[in-house]
């Protein structure tokens, strides 16, 4: 017998504020049409004045516990991945655990942009497989409206608010493919792709939050062949294959890029969990949220196959395979 890391529960949340395409038009050479053909989003959701991080986490994690039956003592930790925390410190994941009365445990963030939520799962699949904790809130949450640059049509119009979270709870597996939880991960980074995207501030340099920069053209050359290549590792590291996987829940950040990514892994569109249309790129959000999404909608069902890939600024990127 082998340990996994298991899904108990998901739950998301959404600002209130719905932005459609044709909002940016007022004040910005675009249009819905323009938008939509390069990217496949028709609208997000922007955090309300004074609405944080760590208020659109905990409103996820609250929805999570209640899917998964718990309480917040019944969680050993939090992992948050962010880009965009209410403050430079403390973290995002302590913020949380305090918002939800949690009494024990420990919280932490990770950082690595719109795969967070990759590395984070990653983490906390070690943490539980290991022997550290029983049961993990892991969540995605973003304020991306925070760093836009409202004169730049090429990124303002495609990033968006909101949170996603799974609990992960140990269970004995039999070390086979046919186990539930976590099978399998992958994760890389390289560093020499800075400039294709970064936020141009930092306490270390500027002393402010920045802008959000990036070149689009370059990224997308990247994007498809590093999430295929990674979705593919992922997968023979358990013995599996693109054709095993009912439902691919990919970072969600641009209809084109998870086209070519499903094509070069051979599945049809019709197994992709889809919420960019709805969302936009809302970065380590992204995935929690099509999870839950999913999950709520009745398409994941226990037993499924799900496999999640990611790429984000760094460049980062990765793959995680579980077994609903």
């Amino acid at each position: 017998m082998i340990k996994r890391a298991v899904a108990l529960g998901t739950g998301h949340y959404l600002p209130d504020r719905i932005v459609p395409n044709s909002e940016f038009e007022a004040t910005l050479d675009t249009s819905d049409e323009w938008i939509r053909s390069r990217s496949g989003i028709e609208r997000r959701r922007f955090a309300a004045e004074g609405q944080t991080t760590s208020d659109l986490a905990t409103r996820a994690a609250r929805a999570a516990l209640d899917n998964a039956g718990l309480s917040p003592d019944d969680i050993d930790g939090i992992i948050v991945a962010t880009s965009t925390p209410d403050l430079t410190f403390p973290s995002v994941a302590t913020m949380v655990q305090a918002k939800l009365g949690m009494t024990r445990g420990f919280g932490f963030d990770v950082q690595a942009v719109c795969a967070g939520f990759v590395y984070a799962l990653c983490t906390a699949n070690a943490m539980i497989v290991s022997g550290q904790a029983d049961r993990l809130l892991v969540i995605g949450a973003e304020t991306f409206s925070r760093i836009m640059d409202w004169t730049d049509r090429s990124t303002c119009v495609l990033f968006g608010d909101g949170a996603g979270a799974l609990i992960l709870g140990r269970e004995d597996g039999t070390g086979t493919s046919q186990d539930r939880g976590i099978l399998s991960t992958d994760l890389n980074s390289d560093g020499r792709h800075l400039d294709m995207l970064y936020v141009d501030g930092g306490v270390s340099t500027t002393g402010t939050s920045g802008k959000l920069r990036m070149q689009g053209n370059l990224l997308f050359r990247q994007a498809v062949d590093k999430l295929a290549r990674t979705a593919v590792t992922a997968l023979e590291r358990c013995a599996l294959s693109g054709a095993d996987v009912d439902w691919i829940v990919p970072h969600q950040a641009n209809i084109r890029i998870i086209a070519g990514t499903a094509k070069k892994l051979g599945l049809p569109m019709d197994r992709v969990i889809l919420t960019v249309q709805d969302h936009g790129n809302t970065s380590a959000a992204s995935i929690p949220l099509a999870l839950s999404v999913g999950v709520q909608d009745g398409r994941i069902k226990r037993g499924d196959l799900v496999l999640s890939e990611a790429i984000g600024g760094g460049l980062a990127w990765g793959a995680v395979v579980l077994r609903w």
